[in-house]
């Protein structure tokens, strides 16, 4: 534990704050928080957040007191970095919990009863908060558990929505569905996510994940949307079909299309044309997609029932845009080529070429393999995207090569799979971002 913190203190005195918080992250689990918080002050100070800063200063200052603690990990979760926020909200919890001597000797229920310790308000709202943190670390299965440890304290809304929630995104399908049946209704502004929980279990009833490594059928289950490529590289080494970073190419995107195709035929849908989205890549992969498809292409209007709407990368859109997309017009498609995992883009695509947390697009700058084999910085490609677009068409539309370990995944499966689906597809109602990986676990960058 010293020999981390060490580490990670010489990071922040050498002037990597980045470096310092990485292994904060990494080793949070496993450092007192009371000895993180006066490296967390200092990294706060510089960053300029002066909530953390001041949570992480009195939680040094009084490092057994469960209302420091509550503030200090509310304070990281606030600002992002759940991981260091996890063990201060557990030990806060414990201390709540704890019979009245112990939790007075924290400074904590002086002078209450142990029925009145039990049942106040505080244990509840630090148990929440826990559980939030460990779901921004998506650890959802320790936040099923210490729900399932206090089920008799929670309510339905928001406390036994979150068991819903966290047994969905850990796999654990019959265990939602019992909880869920037994919600009450919800209301307010609990009304979209009950109604987002339940169509996960709606097609989950339809179309169940062929086990934990289903990425296909657990993707469909959780987003709607359905992925037509699985990475070649890695699948039983940590990425179970998603990417980690990818050097796209021409040929890659112009398979991507061919996939689409098929998936159209199989859900018998045939848009009556192409919205263009304003950045480059987009357009050029939307006026490839319009030739391909043998229909019209047009600059994009949100709410045109019937079209094909086609992104390159959401993350990369205009912001605004992609907000427009979130409820969508009968028939109106959305299709995205490269979908970022780790940083989910603010709606979900109906279909998704590809999941990858870093991928370059080939119009990008980036290292390219020259005839030797070699590696070599290739330049941007400054060509319209008119002229890219003609590249995308002229590509041989084939699947990258991987090492031969991921499953095989030819066009008739996932015609079977789009017929299926097709049903329930595309989904119903906003498409608000999932930002859980979900069940299946992919390795990824720190």
């Amino acid at each position: 534990m010293a020999t981390e913190l060490s580490e990670a203190w010489e990071l922040f005195e050498s002037g990597d704050s980045q470096g310092s918080m990485r292994v904060l992250r990494s080793a949070a689990d496993r450092l007192p928080p009371a000895e993180v918080a006066p490296l967390v002050a200092e990294l706060a100070m510089g960053a300029g957040f002066e909530d953390l800063a001041g949570a992480s200063t009195a939680l040094a200052a009084g490092p057994g007191e469960a209302e420091r603690l509550y503030a200090f990990g509310y304070a990281c979760v606030e600002r992002g970095i759940d991981a260091v926020a996890v063990p201060a909200l557990r030990e806060a919890l414990r201390l709540v919990q704890a019979p009245p001597a112990a939790a007075g000797r924290a400074g904590l229920f002086r002078r209450r009863s142990k029925s009145q310790a039990v049942q106040q308000p505080g244990l509840r709202k630090v148990l929440l908060e826990l559980v939030s943190a460990l779901e921004g670390c998506e650890r959802h299965g320790e936040a099923l558990a210490v729900l399932r440890e206090h089920d008799a304290r929670l309510g339905d809304w928001p406390d036994r929505y979150l068991t819903v929630y966290n047994a969905l995104m850990d796999g654990q399908l019959a265990l939602a569905r019992e909880v869920f049946e037994a919600l009450s209704a919800p209301e307010g502004v609990w009304t979209g996510p009950g109604q987002r929980v339940g169509r996960m279990l709606e097609r989950a009833a339809a179309l169940p994940p062929d086990g934990e490594r289903d990425l296909r059928g657990w993707h469909y289950v959780l987003t709607g949307g359905l992925l037509t490529t699985l990475s070649p590289h890695g699948f039983d080494q940590g990425m179970t079909g998603r990417w980690a970073y990818l050097q796209d190419d021409f040929g890659q995107c112009r398979y991507g299309l061919e996939r689409l195709r098929a998936v159209l035929a199989a859900t018998g849908r045939r848009p009556e044309s192409v919205a263009l989205l304003a950045d480059r890549g987009s357009r050029a992969l939307g006026l490839a997609a319009a030739r391909l498809l043998g229909v019209p292409a047009a600059p994009y209007r949100p709410g045109v029932p019937g079209v094909l709407v086609v992104a390159y990368d959401l993350n990369g859109c205009d912001p605004a845009v992609v907000a427009q997309l979130n409820e969508r017009a009968p028939d109106e498609l959305l299709f995205e080529h490269a979908t970022c995992w780790t940083d989910p883009p603010g709606v979900t695509a109906d279909v998704s070429t590809l999941l990858g947390q870093i991928v370059n697009a080939p119009w990008e700058p980036g290292l390219r393999f020259g005839a030797d084999g070699e590696p070599e910085e290739d330049g941007p490609d400054r060509r319209s995207a008119e002229e890219l677009a003609e590249a995308i068409l002229a590509a041989s539309p084939s699947a990258p090569q991987g090492d031969g370990r991921t499953p095989p995944d030819p066009d008739d499966a996932l015609a079977v799979f789009a017929a299926r689906a097709a049903g329930g597809w595309p989904a119903a109602g906003p498409r608000d971002r999932v930002r859980s990986a979900g069940p299946v676990r992919s390795s990824r960058f720190a």
